[in-house]
């Protein structure tokens, strides 16, 4: 099979495309033949070295967070899926990544995309998904809370503007002027547009605030909160906790691999209650200058999909 492969940490120069045997679906595991796979920050920075403090790869290593495709094959004791499946799968850190034309998975990694999902769309729905299910649940958002997301015109931050919309909050959010019609769109009440105002100027009184960004962005978050708020951040820029200062709580959202989590976010899709968005495609071998776009910030409304 073709897949997208590196050796060692560096810029995007160091990714190929190689040749590899065709992977085989163990006890307990599929092999699908991918289609679509997502572009993920965390792709380019373990790729570059970044968080080489936390993440030891084995190498050489194939990159890419997760996959959509159809089963091709099921290995023994496999009862859940079948030949023909559409599948979206979640690829482990230290595993083979999507990057790739095939990849098998223990069944508790994969889960039916729904119906009405694209191959792409159901890419961009697992990682993103499962990083909103679980902030979600770390703020334990309620029906009437204010809530501000960072970062609305991301895969991320559009996924969660959505579901807290769903969920009846009162949704503000932070993008650039130009994508302030997207992201009303997705269901945001109030739209900051961070290149031509200061958010922390104008927002206040939140019970929630997703910060997706870090650094400074993270620091003027603390006085948009009201006492007792809760600041959910995932993992970006570095960060100072600032939680007893201002009398909130601040709570990182660990995401980590969740056939439940990705299940729900797959039934809310299912349901019409939420569109993953796709922000562009580029085929497999072209990774490295996907990997290019993201480091220079130029993907906003969704996902970056490498197509195989």
């Amino acid at each position: 099979m073709k897949a997208i492969q590196y050796s060692e940490h560096g810029s995007a120069d160091v990714m190929h495309c190689v040749d590899l045997p065709d992977p085989v679906a163990g006890p307990g595991q599929i092999l699908v033949r991918l289609e679509a796979a997502s572009v993920t920050p965390f792709d380019w920075k373990l790729r570059a070295g970044l968080l080489k403090n936390h993440f030891t790869l084995p190498m050489p290593s194939v990159p890419g967070r997760d996959g959509a495709g159809t089963v091709i094959s099921v290995g023994d004791g496999t009862t859940e899926f079948s030949i023909g499946d559409r599948v979206s799968v979640m690829a482990g850190v230290f595993a083979q990544g999507g990057y790739a034309e095939m990849i098998a998975v223990d069944c508790s990694h994969a889960v039916k995309i729904a119906s009405r999902l694209s191959m792409m769309e159901a890419a961009a729905l697992t990682n993103a998904g499962l990083s909103t299910w679980i902030a979600i649940k770390t703020a334990a958002v309620q029906s009437g809370e204010k809530v501000l997301v960072h970062a609305g015109a991301g895969a991320v931050g559009g996924l969660l503007i959505q579901l807290c919309h769903h969920l009846g909050a009162q949704v503000t959010t932070t993008c650039r002027s130009s994508n302030e019609d997207y992201v009303r769109g997705l269901g945001a009440d109030r739209v900051i547009a961070y290149d031509r105002q200061d958010f922390s100027e104008l927002v206040r009184e939140q019970d929630v605030v997703f910060d997706l960004m870090g650094g400074a962005v993270h620091d003027k978050s603390y006085m948009t909160l009201k006492k007792g708020g809760r600041l959910v951040w995932l993992v970006a820029d570095p960060i100072i906790d600032r939680g007893a200062e201002f009398g909130v709580s601040v709570t990182r959202a660990m995401v980590t691999d969740d056939k439940v989590a990705l299940q729900s976010m797959m039934d809310l899709a299912e349901a019409g209650v939420l569109r993953p968005q796709v922000a562009r495609t580029l085929p497999l071998d072209e990774a490295a200058e996907a990997h290019r776009l993201m480091e220079r910030g130029e993907i906003s409304r969704g996902r970056l999909i490498l197509t195989m």
